[in-house]
């Protein structure tokens, strides 16, 4: 099969001839800038960035170069939005170790050396409909220079038809940006307190994010596979907000998300969402997730694979499960071997699994254990015929 066929074959719940390696499609499913640097100069190539995600060097997540993926082996390759030009000069203008400031108004500090977190949050005061409506900093989701080179480099993967096409619009997640914008104990605090505060906050960020989705959908057309959605949902041992809340205030708002990208594109949802969203998952399923992400094996009930996989394996395909937090990060060649064996085993039993690690390869991945994974999965990922 070439790559693309591979992973058609698991979007319609069919094996493949092995398991598709998901790697690079987008920050979610990417390297963070020094282990890809120690991963180039492993692979005796220049150990240099090209290129970043999203044209966004503070993000800290290259634009992993064909030959790169090449080596690992990757069945997939991303199409990315980008953010406006005027973000872009204000950014590149600014002076030196000064916060970093996204097209939403959010400012990221630098904390560390190349490291910038989302710390200043411009809404973190607000708590009235008239601060929602009166915030001066929304996103112009009209700006043509977000989409306009999308339908070109769709049109190119399209016709090379070689590999999947995953669209990576960048964080289209209204929890998550609420939090961005109020910071997360506050927003979570109005969930509960303030909840018609909560409630516009959100459906702003939806219509926002709709918007986007429009131009974006329309520019690719039909030259596209997945795209990813998503709002993380879990902490390390259970829900981040309760199961009755997510239904209540949420829940409609990611079904009205995706019910809009099934109407306008071919593609198959995939939801990513961190940590234990075991609580979750009949959700998911009822309002169209195709494709779970990132099968979190370290974060509570979503390391029960088992149980996982005989719920849900006719529901939803699986994408993750290689855990980074301890087997690729702190392992060894061997261990991330043997974990990538006993995943294999049980998520792409008669298929439904793409492997990937859970989120990002971080920075303290050394290179032969990213390649260990690549090589285990082309090991032990093939299907008898």
């Amino acid at each position: 099969m070439t790559p693309r066929e591979r992973v058609l074959a698991v979007l319609a719940h069919e094996r493949p001839d092995r398991v598709p390696i998901f790697i690079g499609a987008d920050l979610t499913t990417g390297i963070l800038k020094h282990a890809y640097l120690n991963l180039k100069a492993y692979l005796g190539l220049a150990p240099k960035v090209e290129r970043y995600l999203y044209d966004w060097p503070e993000l800290g997540a290259p634009l992993i170069e064909d030959v790169v993926l090449e080596h690992l082996h990757s069945d997939v390759r991303g199409v990315h939005d980008r953010f406006p030009a005027a973000t872009y000069h204000h950014n590149r203008t600014r002076p030196p170790g000064t916060p970093y400031w996204d097209d939403w108004g959010v400012g990221q500090t630098e904390i560390a050396p190349d490291f910038y977190y989302p710390s200043i949050h411009p809404l973190a005061q607000a708590h009235t409909l008239e601060e929602i409506t009166n915030y001066p900093c929304w996103p112009d989701m009209d700006d043509p220079t977000r989409y306009a080179h999308i339908a070109q480099q769709a049109a190119t993967l399209a016709n090379e038809n070689r590999y999947a096409i995953v669209a990576a619009p960048w964080l289209i997640a209204p929890l998550e940006r609420a939090c961005q914008l109020q910071g997360m104990e506050t927003f979570l605090v109005h969930l509960i307190e303030n909840l018609d505060f909560a409630q516009a906050l959100l459906e702003k960020i939806k219509t926002l994010c709709l918007t986007h989705l429009g131009y974006f959908l329309k520019a690719l057309g039909d030259h596209v596979d997945i795209l990813i959605l998503g709002d993380d949902l879990g902490a390390q041992n259970g829900p981040l907000i309760s199961p009755r809340l997510y239904r209540r205030i949420l829940k409609p708002i990611h079904a009205e998300i995706i019910a809009f990208v099934k109407a306008n594109s071919p593609a198959k949802i995939l939801f990513h969402s961190d940590g234990d969203v075991s609580a979750f998952l009949d959700d998911f399923v009822e309002i169209g997730v195709d494709i779970l992400n990132p099968i979190q094996t370290s974060a509570g009930q979503m390391g029960n694979l088992n149980e996982i996989k005989r719920r849900y394996g006719k529901k939803l395909i699986f994408c993750g499960g290689i855990d980074t937090q301890g087997v690729l990060s702190a392992g060894t060649p061997e261990d991330v071997r043997q974990e990538v064996k006993r995943v294999i085993e049980i998520l792409g039993e008669d298929g439904g699994y793409l492997l990937a690690a859970v989120h990002s390869i971080t920075n303290e991945v050394p290179p032969h254990n990213i390649l260990a994974m690549v090589k285990a999965a082309l090991e032990y990922g093939h299907y008898p015929h």
